[in-house]
C-alpha cells in the first residue's frame, strides 16, 4: 500500500451543519471532505472520538459554530 502525506486540513466555521451523523443519525456538528474524495458528517460524540484519524484524512473540515471540536486543539500542537 502506498501512503500519501496529506497536509493539515483547512478548518471553516459554519452557523449550522444541516446533516445527520453518518455513524448514529444524530444532528451533525462537523462535515469532513476526505482527500480520497467524498464527505462524512459526524455528531459531536463521533467527531471528537475520531478527531485524530480525521486530521490525517481530511482536506476540509466544516465545524458548527459553538462546537468545541477536539481536532482544533490537536491542530495547534
Amino acid at each position: 500500500m502506498v501512503r500519501t502525506l496529506v497536509p493539515p486540513p483547512t478548518v471553516q466555521l459554519s452557523t449550522a451543519v444541516d446533516e445527520r451523523c453518518d455513524g448514529c443519525g444524530a444532528a451533525a456538528r462537523i462535515q469532513v471532505t476526505l482527500a480520497a474524495s467524498g464527505n462524512l458528517t459526524f455528531c459531536g460524540h463521533h467527531a471528537n472520538r475520531y478527531a485524530r484519524p480525521l486530521l490525517g484524512l481530511a482536506t476540509l473540515v466544516v465545524v458548527e459554530s459553538g462546537f468545541d471540536w477536539l481536532g482544533l486543539a490537536l491542530l495547534d500542537r
